[in-house]
C-alpha cells in the first residue's frame, strides 16, 4: 500500500529587504508583517554591494543602503535572533540571505542560507562557486531588467550554474524563464508594506531549511502564487 504524502504546500518568499539596506521596514516589522499574513518561509536578503558602487556613494555623501563587510557578522546575528522569534511566535521559518549586488556590471544574485560574506565585485562564476561552498542556494534575481542585464544577456552560459531563476518578481512575470524551462522561484522583492501583495513560491516539502533548499535545487513540487489584496 502506497504511503500517503501528508506534506503541505509552503508559501515562501526568498527576496525581502529591510531598512538595513534599502527597505523601509525594520527587521522586526518585516517578521511581524509576514508572520501575521501566515507566510511559512522567508529569506531576508538585504544588499551587499560592489566596491565601486560603495566608493561612489561614499564620495557623493549618499546613503550606502547596503550591509558593509565589517558589519556582516552582526547582520547574521540579528537574523539568527529573529529566526528564533519568527518560529516561536508564528511557526515561520526565516532563512538568512543576501542580495549580492554588482551595480556596475549589472548582476544581482540571491544567496539563500549564507554563512559568510561574499565579495560582489567577483565574477559571477566565482560568486556562485562561493555560494555552493557554503551549501547555500543561488538565485538569479529579476532577470530581463537592467539590474541583472548581464545575467540575462549571458543566460545560456549561466543557466545551469544557478540553482534557480526568478520567474516572477513583485508584479512582473518573466515568461522567458518558463519558455526556456529554467528552474525557478517567484519572489516579492519586498521593500515596503504594499509589496506583501506580490508573487510567492509554493513548495511541497518539509518545513526545514535543508528540505527547502533541496526542493529549489531539484525544482521539485514547486509552483508560484500571486498574493493580491482583496
Amino acid at each position: 500500500m502506497k504511503k500517503e504524502n501528508k506534506l503541505n504546500w509552503l508559501i515562501c518568499d526568498f527576496h525581502i529587504h529591510t531598512n538595513m539596506s534599502d527597505g523601509k521596514l525594520s527587521l522586526k516589522e518585516v517578521i511581524d508583517l509576514y508572520g501575521s499574513y501566515g507566510i511559512d518561509v522567508i529569506s531576508i536578503t538585504d544588499h551587499i554591494i560592489d566596491e565601486d558602487t560603495f566608493l561612489e556613494r561614499l564620495k557623493n555623501k549618499e546613503l550606502i543602503k547596503a550591509i558593509r563587510k565589517e558589519d556582516f557578522s552582526e547582520y547574521l546575528k540579528l537574523l539568527w535572533k529573529e529566526q528564533k522569534r519568527a518560529w516561536k511566535e508564528y511557526k515561520m521559518l526565516l532563512i538568512p540571505g543576501v542580495e549580492i549586488s554588482n551595480n556596475k556590471k549589472h548582476y544581482h544574485i540571491l544567496a539563500i542560507d549564507i554563512k559568510e560574506f561574499i565579495d560582489p565585485s567577483l565574477p559571477v562564476e566565482e560568486i556562485i562557486e562561493k555560494i555552493k561552498e557554503q551549501n547555500a542556494v543561488s538565485i538569479a534575481a529579476h532577470p530581463e531588467i537592467d539590474l541583472s542585464l548581464y545575467l540575462w544577456n549571458n543566460r545560456e552560459k549561466f543557466k545551469d550554474l544557478f540553482d534557480a531563476w526568478e520567474i516572477a518578481n513583485r508584479d512582473k512575470l518573466f515568461n522567458s524563464i518558463a519558455l526556456e524551462k529554467y528552474k525557478y522561484v517567484a519572489n516579492s522583492d519586498f521593500h515596503e508594506f504594499s509589496h506583501i501583495y506580490s508573487w510567492k513560491t509554493l513548495i511541497k516539502t518539509e518545513k526545514n531549511i535543508e528540505a527547502i533548499k533541496e526542493s529549489i535545487r531539484e525544482n521539485k513540487e514547486i509552483g508560484i502564487y500571486l498574493m493580491k489584496k482583496i
